[in-house]
């Protein structure tokens, strides 16, 4: 009997993704049967699916509790692993990575709204949760603007009365020109990259489509060797500390100097971009042949 394959999703997107759509036709070809199916849907059986591969799930961040419960109950067939979602589901991960020696982009966890926090004495800043997807109560903020602290505290409220850690981050000016650089793995191995243009005008929360991610603007990019390294390095240690995820997302920024750090490590839902790179969706189905 052939395997099958659940494509998790969210409510919104019970066809997935148009950007992930493909994946079924794909395991089609090569004997698989591949069902998008939602993850909060209690009609599902669950213990019926061979594998379970975690994609469109956008929704977990506000229902973070029940998305782990529902991880854990499955792990033996959800991928990426439970261990590898409990740690990337919450951006203090980040805090890993410093102490293991990468370059982050410099951050300010608060988890209490009257602490003491200090945003930069120059340019702009990004206040944001620590447990989030497609820029939800996201914020950039300009110093300039003499009430910019005071609209961050309200925001670093918000998000602390959810039950979530607040974020507040310098805003890499590089963003505007240059974008960040993503980099995408499957089965630990590079696939392709991206840029990602800028998505955070000063004090507005952006437009979102399906209510979920702010529109972004991607195009291929063909990553820097400095920048490959950095992601390779990552990889290898997400690799040694968990196993080899299936997929996996680096998103980089340049500093002033020019020099890569990392804003985020996407290893829970990322979107992987297969549109810009045409045989990156056939390596992901490829992992799963016999």
């Amino acid at each position: 009997m052939s395997p099958h394959i659940a494509l998790a999703t969210c409510e919104e997107l019970p066809d997935l993704d148009p950007d992930d759509q493909p994946l079924v036709e794909l395991f089609h070809k090569i004997g698989i049967e591949a069902t998008p199916a939602i993850w909060s849907d209690p009609t599902i059986h669950w213990a019926g699916f061979d594998h379970i591969i975690v994609r469109n799930t956008w929704d977990y961040t506000n229902r973070l509790d029940e998305f782990l419960t529902w991880v854990k109950t499955y792990q033996s067939r959800i991928q990426n692993s439970y261990e590898i979602i409990l740690w990337n589901s919450n951006k203090t991960y980040l805090k890993d990575l410093a102490v293991a020696g990468f370059p982050i982009v410099e951050t300010q966890f608060v988890t209490d709204p009257h602490s003491d926090w200090e945003p930069p004495l120059l340019g702009d800043f990004v206040v944001k949760p620590t447990v989030s997807a497609g820029s939800q109560d996201t914020m950039r903020m300009r110093t300039s603007d003499p009430d910019c602290t005071s609209r961050a505290n309200e925001l670093i409220e918000r998000i602390i009365s959810q039950g979530k850690t607040a974020m507040v981050q310098p805003y890499m000016m590089a963003v505007d020109e240059i974008g960040e650089t993503a980099q995408l793995f499957i089965g630990g191995e590079y696939s392709h990259a991206i840029r990602k243009g800028p998505l955070l005008v000063p004090n507005v929360e952006g437009e979102k489509e399906h209510g979920l991610f702010l529109k972004e603007d991607i195009s291929p990019r063909e990553p820097k060797p400095e920048q490959r390294e950095l992601a390779t390095a990552v990889m290898g240690y997400v690799s040694q500390r968990f196993g080899v995820p299936l997929y996996a997302r680096v998103d980089l920024l340049e500093d002033s100097e020019g020099k890569p750090v990392i804003l985020e490590l996407e290893l829970v839902e990322p979107s992987m971009f297969f549109a810009t790179a045409p045989e990156s969706a056939a390596r992901l189905v490829h992992q799963f042949q016999q």
